[in-house]
């Protein structure tokens, strides 16, 4: 079963990277070409294929690009093909060359900047010059390394003018991990009101499961905010940005809360103990974080889901849902850490989050 739902959960997540992925997958192959043919037929190069392979390398197949990362990578592309051309001019192709040009740019690239991208393309690409046959070389020992320029500026120039929404990609991602988070949530109150160890499990399975979409959210946010610094109307776009970044650490705190919660559910349940009072306050929690989920994803006001949450957070007695089994009132004391985290994502403060709490 939990080979199933991990695979559904992967076959799943598949889908929605390739549906993503189209757009800017067109966008890298298109920028591939258009920098051949500047390179062709601009700069006259007969084998100008470093500035497909730059376009390529720094555009990739991510919605939305960090301008950083694809600084990062031209510089280094720059960089090796730049060295792996003068030297190999200067003291020929062989074992010794490939490792003496590999440490040359692997090093001048960790002087410059610190990202490992940088670092990494500059050794691939000064490994591949001086590997490459003399006959690809014909441009001059600079040939290749404008080629390599030529590609990597047409990259920047479309990650900076290709018109998009940066908020886009980290609602989607924001909706989908919440979805996640609230099929866990379903799925564990359906296993504590019928006392199924098996729904209970399942519930953890989930939430194990979910890490690649929180992960998915957190990289979308970075990108975009990268990518808001640098294009029109970013600035204003910055609040939203930011408030999506919080809720994908507070997301990923949630999840982490519900997985213990179901870790310890399975305690009870195994003892044949059914929950139906902490299963509604459970479903009520699933509830909120569903209505947060369309709020984030839809670009909305999350004032209603918080108050939701905070309604369902407010029932959470451990001396009134857990009576006289101490199982139990553990239970409802992990689930208030849920609720606050939920209302937190939601956008309430710590302090309102833990006071719409019962008292102790």
């Amino acid at each position: 079963m939990r080979r199933t739902l991990a695979l559904r959960a992967r076959v799943r997540q598949g889908r929605v990277r390739v549906r993503a992925a189209l757009l800017p997958v067109a966008q890298a192959c298109v920028a591939a070409g258009i920098a051949y043919a500047i390179a062709f037929y601009g700069l006259g190069h007969t084998y100008p294929f470093f500035a497909a392979i730059v376009a390529w390398v720094t555009l990739g197949f991510e919605p939305f690009r960090e301008v950083r990362k694809v600084a990062e990578l031209t510089i280094g592309v720059a960089i090796g093909v730049l060295l792996g051309d003068l030297l190999v001019h200067l003291i020929g192709a062989g074992w010794w060359q490939v490792a003496l040009v590999l440490g040359v740019s692997a090093l001048l690239a960790r002087f410059l900047d610190r990202g490992p991208a940088l670092t990494m393309q500059a050794g691939v690409q000064s490994i591949v010059i001086v590997g490459l046959p003399a006959f690809v070389a014909t441009s001059g020992p600079l040939g290749r390394w404008l080629d390599a320029l030529v590609g990597g500026l047409v990259a920047l120039t479309v990650v900076v003018l290709t018109p998009t929404d940066v908020r886009s990609r980290p609602r989607k991602a924001a909706r989908a991990a919440l979805v996640d988070l609230t099929e866990v949530l379903e799925v564990l109150a359906r296993g504590l009101r019928s006392g199924s160890v098996e729904d209970v499990e399942e519930s953890l399975v989930r939430g194990r499961a979910s890490e690649p979409a929180l992960e998915e959210w957190r990289d979308a946010v970075r990108g975009a905010a990268d990518l808001a610094r640098v294009t029109p109307r970013g600035r204003a776009r910055r609040p939203e940005l930011e408030r999506l970044r919080v809720g994908a650490v507070l997301a990923d705190r949630a999840m982490r809360s519900a997985r213990v919660v179901s870790r310890r559910a399975l305690a009870p349940v195994r003892r044949g103990a059914e929950l139906p009072q902490l299963a509604e306050v459970v479903e009520e929690l699933a509830a909120g974080t569903g209505e947060l989920a369309e709020a984030l994803g839809g670009g909305l006001d999350t004032r209603a889901a918080r108050a939701r949450l905070a309604a369902a957070g407010a029932q959470l007695d451990p001396f009134t849902l857990g009576e006289e089994d101490w199982q139990a009132q553990a239970l409802v004391l992990v689930l208030r850490s849920l609720a606050v985290d939920l209302q937190e994502a939601a956008g309430a403060s710590g302090e309102d989050a833990r006071s719409a709490l019962p008292p102790l």
